[in-house]
């Protein structure tokens, strides 16, 4: 059998993407996205705070150059995408994140200082369907 690595996730950019190209030309885009779980009160009134993660977003080529023009601090979007670990040396320690490498993005809402971002067209939603691994020479 198959095993499948497919993550979706709709929160809150953290900040504007960091965009840069590589040697080859091919673009790529960092951010951080935030989900929350909303608190609650249990039965016996104990109070349970919000708990807000975030996540690493990663996207390449068309797709970062999209989000260079169109995503901003504060946006609701919807990531679809996968999970990718990289490891690495840093000064004699092991280095670990985990990524969400996007193939699909989506704004849901954005405030109201972005609403006239590009005005002439909307936004297209953007996939993208070819595999794309990274490699410590690509980031580092």
């Amino acid at each position: 059998m198959s095993s499948v690595n497919k993550v979706i996730l709709i929160g809150n950019v953290g900040s504007d993407p960091e965009v840069r190209y590589l040697d080859r030309g091919v673009a790529i885009a960092n951010f951080n996205l935030a989900t929350t779980e909303r608190g609650y009160t249990m039965q016996n009134g104990t109070q349970v705070p919000d708990k807000t993660d975030w996540h690493a977003i990663v996207l390449w080529r068309n797709l970062a150059e999209w989000a260079e023009k169109f995503v901003r601090k504060g946006m609701k979007i919807y990531v679809e995408g996968k999970l990718q670990t990289r490891t690495w040396e840093k000064e004699g320690q092991i280095r670990r994140k985990t990524e969400v490498i996007a193939e699909n993005v989506q704004i849901l809402y954005r405030p109201e200082e972005y609403r006239n971002l590009n005005q002439q067209a909307e936004e297209p939603e953007i996939s993208v369907p070819q595999e794309q691994t990274l490699t410590e020479n690509d980031i580092f």
